[in-house]
């Protein structure tokens, strides 16, 4: 099973509970990116092109222990960056799990071989590996050879010390169906416990805008990778039924940024995951001044081909709870790859797209020279 049942049972009565008192917006995941240097420099990363002032900042302990306090999501996923060049990862865990959080550690494995024993192996714990497609395709991804084999040893080698280990994958332009659908049966065979897979997002300051897939590609590769594998049903994923529904295109869900809110050294970054146009110093503020409806597809050109899991789970979950039985059609028969696509949300009254990302820099930028004006930078950190 992709997710412990004591993780499953924690996570649904959360749901439950916030659902039937008729919460309107509540979150799901907290997605921490506690720092955003990283060992690699892959091409469609808009995280890596800061400048050193900013990768050298990092979140601390006690900052990652009052995130999760403020929203109260019952999942944390701690990305980055790279969250083992953090030297309080193992703290953070602990403490995340000491409040019993199912705890999602997201990484490239470079460095998992080397940290693996500072952990210990829990049923609310579980790895979660970049692996975007095989070799070929991953190390493609990554800017970077020998990457695809380090991570499936990683994968081995944390599998044999009794870990959880599931497997993130982002799919871009030129990704080909049968080499995905042959890639997810070959991480069977590997034993990992997961799959969460997504369309690729064109983050605004990565290098490689040219490579990110458009909506209708989307929908038509989702269709015909899960054509190969009874639905989807032959692979087990950590994504629910109904989310891999919507990626084939038989739903149109509007966008719920709220449930996976970001913290991250700039602050709670608004209004997702994907996009920083401003930050905000509480969850509370976060929530509260959001200009949400200013968001999503239909309402934003960034907008317009984003159907990742950190905007789109959420919608997801909340028809579930709506509609239960035809979620339960849907997972018994599996995801449908034929026939017509569900009519998508109109773009004819989005607004244009505005370029204010620098902003936030600039200001961090200030802050880190007024509080230390003989700060030299420093080079970037190898991949050990």
């Amino acid at each position: 099973m992709a997710i412990p049942m004591t993780a499953v049972a924690r996570i649904g009565a959360y749901i439950a509970k916030n659902h039937f008192s008729g919460v309107k917006r509540y979150p799901l995941v907290l997605m921490l990116e506690p720092l955003f240097r990283c060992n690699l420099a892959c091409a469609g990363c808009g995280k890596i092109d800061y400048p050193d002032e900013i990768l050298n900042q990092r979140l601390s302990y006690d900052q990652c222990m009052q995130a999760i306090d403020e929203c109260g999501a019952p999942v944390v996923s701690i990305a980055g960056g790279e969250p083992l060049l953090h030297r309080d990862m193992p703290k953070i865990v602990k403490g995340y799990l000491a409040k019993k959080k199912f705890v999602i550690l997201c990484t490239n494995a470079l460095l998992l071989t080397k940290k693996i024993d500072q952990y210990t192996p829990d049923p609310m714990f579980t790895w979660s590996i970049h692996l975007d497609g095989d070799k070929v395709m991953h190390d493609k991804s990554v800017c970077l050879d020998g990457v695809y084999e380090t991570a499936v040893e990683a994968i081995r080698l944390a599998k044999s010390k009794g870990f959880q280990v599931s497997i993130n994958c982002t799919l871009f332009q030129g990704a080909d169906a049968k080499r995905v659908a042959d890639f997810l049966d070959e991480m069977k065979i590997v034993g990992v416990n997961g799959v969460t897979i997504s369309p690729g997002y064109a983050y605004e300051r990565a290098p490689d805008q040219d490579h990110f897939l458009g909506r209708t590609k989307t929908k038509q590769l989702f269709r015909d990778i899960f054509a190969q594998g009874n639905g989807g049903k032959a692979w087990s994923f950590t994504q629910s039924t109904m989310f891999l529904d919507f990626l084939a295109g038989n739903q149109a869900y509007a966008c719920t940024p709220w449930g996976n809110p970001t913290r991250t050294v700039f602050g709670w970054q608004k209004p997702c995951y994907l996009l920083g146009e401003g930050y905000a110093k509480t969850f509370k503020e976060l929530m509260d001044d959001t200009a949400w409806d200013d968001y999503g597809v239909g309402n934003y050109e960034k907008c317009k081909d984003c159907m990742v899991h950190s905007g789109f789970e959420a919608s997801a979950v909340t028809d579930i709870m709506k509609n239960p039985l035809k979620a339960l059609t849907v997972s018994m028969r599996g995801v449908r790859t034929t026939g017509p696509m569900a009519e998508d949300i109109s773009r004819a009254n989005e607004r244009p797209a505005k370029f204010v990302f620098s902003t936030h820099v600039e200001k961090m930028l200030a802050e880190v020279k007024a509080s230390n004006p003989k700060a030299r930078k420093v080079q970037r950190e190898p991949a050990e």
